[in-house]
Order: C-alpha cells, then structure tokens, then sequence
C-alpha cells in the first residue's frame, strides 16, 4: 500500500523524524525557515498531511478557490490560532493539535518568568556580565516577595492549572481565576482558589498576573491599555500564551511609566520581531518562545502528531481533532 506523503514545516526531534520516515513517505523542511504563503499553497497540491507548527501562517487565502490534496493539518503544538479551522474545515480537511503533553513545562517558564521580572534577575545578570556590579549593598536591586502574593490567572485550562499548582502549594500564593466557562467548585479548592467573573474584576486585586488563554481574534490585546491602567502599580504581567493576547505598544507605555511593575513574555504578537520599545524596557524580561522547549515535551508533541496522523490515515477519528 502506497504511503500518505506528508510535510513536515520546520525541523523536528530526530527520534520523531525517523519514526515519521518509517510510517509516511516524508519531507523534511531542510532549511528549517518557515514556509511563505504561497508555499503552504503549492504544497496542499502535492502532500496528504502538512504538519505545521506556529510560525506557519494558514489564512483563508492560503484554502481559497483551491481543490487541495491535503486531507488533515496535524499541527505540532497546542494553539492553532495561525490556521484558519473554518476555511480548513469548508475544503474537508481536518485539524488537530497536540494538548497535554506540553503543560508542565510551559507552566515552568511562567513561574521561571514571574521570579525572574519580580527578583530582578535579567537586570542583575546583566550587570555582572557588562563589569558593572560593585559589590553587595543593602539597597542593591530591591525586588519583588513571590511567596505568599496573589496571582491572577486568565484562562484556567491545563497550562493555568499547572501554574496554579506551583503557585500555590510552592509558593503559597493566593490564586484568583477568570475563565470563560465556570470552573467546577472543587477544582477551585484544589488550589484555594477563587473565580472571579471578569478581567476587570480579577486585575486590580493582583500582584502578579499570568496568561494562559487561547490567543486568536477574541482574545486579541485582551490585555490593552484600558486594562493594564487597572493593575496595581507594583503588579507584573506574565505572557505565556499567544503574543497577540497583548498590545505591546499599551506595554511598553506601561513599563517605561512605570504604570506597572514589570512583565515577562516569553510569546510576541509579530514573532520573532520585537519592538524596540520593549527591547529597551529594563522591567522586562524577555524570552524566545522557549514554553515547550524541553527535549521530553518536543518528542511528546511530535508522537502525539504521528498517533493523530495514524488513526487519520487508519480511518479512525483522531483524538485531538479541533476542526
């Protein structure tokens, strides 16, 4: 029997790529640079399976007035914002994402994010690196007390309550929740915490905020200057979610005004381009995407796309289809 040809988009674990080989007839991107639109389009012509990852862009235009052979887009990743699911889904063909596997370590780097932005340690490496640390002093770089503050967290789904564990039984944090859904009661009490109904609500009672919502058009700069003006003037905000759930231009006006303490993205709205306003910001803490990057999440997102593209290709209904 003929193998399904599938593209894999970018570089992957090797252990995956050769299980990939032995199960399809399989091309690597070899450049390892995402693929342009109008390569995305050529290759629906010529693959049964693309497997994309977040830096590939699928818009409406990319499906529009085509009769593609791609059959499933079996996305490396959680979010799938980048891949229009309506347009997909009016061509038949099926999406699917790899949930699960990647929380514990995405919420690793919030927490890594939230200490390092409230303990000033971009800033104290920096200064040691350039020669400029003189020496203990009892005033020397002043942080922020974790243990013990309260955390809000925006989108309650596995990420958020991976965060909240470590927040609460690591650090005793006070965990407030706004979800779009009501969070079952006794999910709350598993970590003391409480769902409050809005953004609004939930940010001037916080010391520290986290994202972990799904990004997309709905949630774009869901955090903007309207609400970055109701977090108390010491608080931090922590993006590890999607970069556009944030207006960076409302960000760095309220970190060079000190309007709110600090922040820590580790996701940006135009990636990998960061403005020059947030480059600059001492109050930030900055890092390159790096939420699922361990070497047992990427293998595990990686086998979790071969099982979706295995029961696919079987005709069975793969378990992490979203559209």
């Amino acid at each position: 029997m003929t193998k399904p040809k599938v593209l894999v988009t970018r570089r992957w674990p090797r252990a995956v790529e050769r299980r990939m080989e032995e199960a399809f007839d399989l091309d690597l991107n070899a450049s390892d640079r995402p693929l342009t639109e109008a390569e995305l389009r050529d290759a629906m012509g010529r693959y049964d399976a693309i497997l994309p990852t977040v830096t590939d862009r699928l818009p409406a235009t990319i499906f529009a007035g085509s009769s593609p052979r791609t059959r499933i887009l079996a996305n490396y990743g959680v979010g799938f914002a980048h891949i229009d699911t309506e347009a997909a889904k009016s061509c038949g063909i099926a999406v699917t994402n790899t949930p699960d596997v990647l929380s514990e370590c995405t919420a690793d780097i919030a927490m890594t994010l939230m200490l390092m932005v409230a303990r000033r340690a971009s800033e104290g490496e920096r200064e040691l690196r350039e020669g400029r640390w003189t020496g203990w002093r009892p005033t020397h770089l002043i942080g922020t007390k974790v243990s013990g503050a309260t955390l809000g967290i925006i989108g309650f789904g596995r990420i958020g309550q991976a965060m909240a564990q470590r927040a609460h039984f690591g650090f005793g944090m006070t965990i407030l929740v706004q979800n779009r859904s009501p969070v079952p009661a006794e999910m709350l009490a598993r970590f003391g915490a409480v769902q409050v109904p809005t953004v609004e609500d939930l940010l001037p009672r916080c010391d520290f905020v986290s994202l972990h919502c799904p990004g997309g058009k709905t949630n774009r700069h869901l955090i903007n200057s309207r609400r970055l003006d109701l977090m108390r003037p010491g608080a931090f905000l922590i993006n590890t979610a999607r970069g556009e759930v944030v207006d960076e231009h409302a960000l760095a006006q309220a970190l060079w005004f000190g309007t709110i303490g600090g922040a820590g993205l580790d996701v940006f709205e135009r990636e990998p381009r960061i403005p020059d306003e947030l480059l600059g910001a001492d109050n930030l803490v900055l890092l390159p995407h790096l939420g699922s990057a361990t070497r047992e999440t990427r293998e595990a997102m990686g086998f979790r796309v071969l099982e979706n593209l295995t029961d696919f290709f079987g005709g069975r209904a793969p378990r992490d289809r979203v559209a």
